[in-house]
């Protein structure tokens, strides 16, 4: 199992925390080994491999000029999404780093916004060193608001 993942379910499963703070505690530890993502305070809420969610809280620092959580802050989430699923479903004797990223803004960030990262089990044992993630950003309604795919590329460790 890997570390990230080992290290959020014994975060949300500690009978004294509680899995909320849990993954608050997570998420923070997350964001001090990664101190770029703090700028979206974001709340790992499902870690597994092939799938991960990521809660961007709609707050002030995140708005654009109309209110809405920005762009940037939106892919900002999605790439911590598909960190730690890629963190979370690698094979052990192999390595990532993303390569690209191309989305799509398909509605207004009205609300807090849940980015959803997934991959297919068979993508991680391949031969391709290419693997797209999908990834897309969903509001509170359900309403689909960023879409797209992060291409990583995926090689032996040496």
């Amino acid at each position: 199992m890997s570390r990230v993942l080992d290290l959020h379910r014994k975060s949300t499963s500690l009978p004294v925390v509680g899995p909320l703070l849990g993954e608050r505690l997570f998420s923070f530890a997350f964001s001090q080994v990664a101190p770029y993502f703090w700028s979206i305070r974001p709340r790992f809420t499902v870690i597994e491999p092939n799938h991960a969610e990521v809660v961007i809280p709609k707050r002030r620092a995140v708005k654009n000029h109309i209110g809405t959580v920005h762009a940037i802050a939106l892919c900002n989430g999605l790439e911590a999404a598909m960190g730690v699923l890629a963190e979370a479903s690698i094979p052990a004797d192999k390595r990532w780093i993303p390569k690209g990223m191309e989305v799509a803004y398909t509605a207004k960030a009205t609300s807090d916004i849940t980015c959803h990262a997934d991959t297919d089990p068979e993508q991680w044992t391949g031969t391709d060193p290419d693997v797209p993630v999908r990834v897309k950003g969903v509001r509170s309604d359900g309403t689909v608001v960023i879409e797209g795919v992060i291409r990583l590329w995926v090689t032996p460790k040496r």
